[in-house]
């Protein structure tokens, strides 16, 4: 009797062993086949969304002549510009309502960089924070390169990798952004669903350029660091990435 229970107990045992391991391999091939369409889906993404940008950065040029020629400007509103800010000075003996905004745009750490909309709000912030940060119109291939190695996503309060699409897809699948591709068009395009996206993608933290940042107490235009640089800084970001 004993050996008869004891076999069957080995028996149970096998056939759930057999079981669990039939599941995790389907799991396996659930996941293989699910990163397979993720990758699939990126190629799909960026194919169509380089058409995109060639086209409205010919748009962009052509507005810039029109507004040149007639004389007049076209405004950060009519643009909708997307701006990149990196905060490239320490608060110490900083008076509280600059650390506020810097806490405000998520600049809580020297080198951290973020994403902003250049609207009238943000413009003010930043003439209030302009000793402490460096800003401009960072280039596609400066945010993709930010989003793909310095990615880091805000889930349930914690900061997480960005490793797959499938972390994406959980966060932001409801706006129509699945992808990396996708994230990275919303971006670059201050889309619909900017603010959503920006507040899912955790400040991206930086390392500090060799030999660190030139003269921080200048303005750019005194050729120090702080302030505007337009598109100087995509060369300032790719030294920090």
């Amino acid at each position: 009797m004993a050996a008869a229970g004891a076999s069957e107990t080995i028996l149970k045992n096998r056939k759930r062993h057999e079981r669990t391991k039939a599941s995790r391999a389907e799991d396996r091939e659930t996941m293989r086949l699910a990163k397979k369409k993720n990758r699939k889906d990126s190629f799909v993404s960026a194919e169509k969304y380089i058409q995109q940008y060639r086209k409205a950065e010919r748009a962009k040029i052509a507005l810039r002549r029109q507004a040149k020629k007639a004389g007049t400007m076209v405004s950060e509103a009519e643009e909708n510009k997307l701006l990149l800010v990196v905060r490239i000075k320490g608060t110490n003996g900083v008076n509280p309502k600059v650390r506020k905004v810097l806490q405000l745009m998520r600049l809580r750490q020297l080198n951290n960089a973020v994403f902003v909309r250049a609207n009238k709000a943000i413009l003010n912030m930043l003439k209030l924070v302009e000793g402490y940060v460096a800003y401009g119109e960072p280039t596609l291939k400066t945010v993709r390169d930010l989003c793909y190695k310095r990615g880091h996503a805000k889930v349930n309060g914690n900061r997480v990798a960005i490793v797959d699409n499938m972390v994406i897809e959980e966060g932001l699948g409801r706006f129509g952004v699945s992808c990396m591709e996708d994230l990275v068009h919303e971006i670059m395009t201050v889309g619909p669903h900017f603010t959503q996206v920006n507040r899912f993608v955790w400040p991206f933290q930086l390392t500090a350029p060799r030999g660190g940042h030139a003269a921080v107490t200048k303005g750019f235009a005194e050729r120090g660091s702080s302030g505007n640089q337009g598109g100087f800084i995509n060369n300032l970001v790719a030294s920090m990435n």
